[in-house]
């Protein structure tokens, strides 16, 4: 489930000089384990009304009761969100497209994924892109460390918004 070659950590931190710094805003599914399959079919649904914006699976982690699965959406270049430009406006009714058709699976915007939440999406997408439904994927994926899905990292001191 990518869109695009969406790479917000080169993108953000100005590594690529010819392109203008864009802004990603990270969504998290947190789907029950039973109800993963849904939540992705749903995302993919989602995803098929809204073919104009650019999005990712950019982080995948689990634990007992529910999936994690982040997706990064591509609001465009700073300068054209300061604007409210075509593309942002578009990415930001995706947003919101997100929490209003996927509000069963509990979505909260998050920081940017980990490292390990990162090779886990990875791998999914991976696997996903030679045939495998994403579902049935994430489905078959132990927590091992030849799949490592991790368990959810802590917000830093930093990341906490208060209610």
């Amino acid at each position: 489930m990518e869109r695009s070659a969406v790479n917000a950590q080169a993108q953000g931190r100005g590594e690529d000089q010819d392109e203008p710094e864009s802004v990603v805003v990270h969504v998290q599914l947190r789907p029950r384990r039973g109800a993963t399959r849904k939540c992705l079919a749903a995302l993919a649904a989602l995803a098929a009304e809204h073919d104009e914006v650019s999005f990712a699976v950019t982080g995948l982690s689990k634990d007992d009761r529910v999936v994690r699965v982040t997706v990064g959406i591509d609001l465009g270049p700073r300068a054209a969100v300061a604007k409210f430009s075509p593309q942002a406006q578009a990415a930001y009714a995706f947003v919101s497209a997100v929490f209003t058709t996927l509000y069963d699976h509990m979505p909260v915007y998050t920081a940017e994924p980990s490292g390990a939440e990162r090779a886990a999406a990875a791998t999914l997408l991976e696997r996903s892109a030679a045939g495998v439904p994403a579902a049935d994927v994430l489905e078959g994926m132990p927590s091992t460390p030849a799949f490592p899905v991790p368990s959810p990292r802590m917000p830093g001191p930093g990341e906490r918004i208060p209610a």
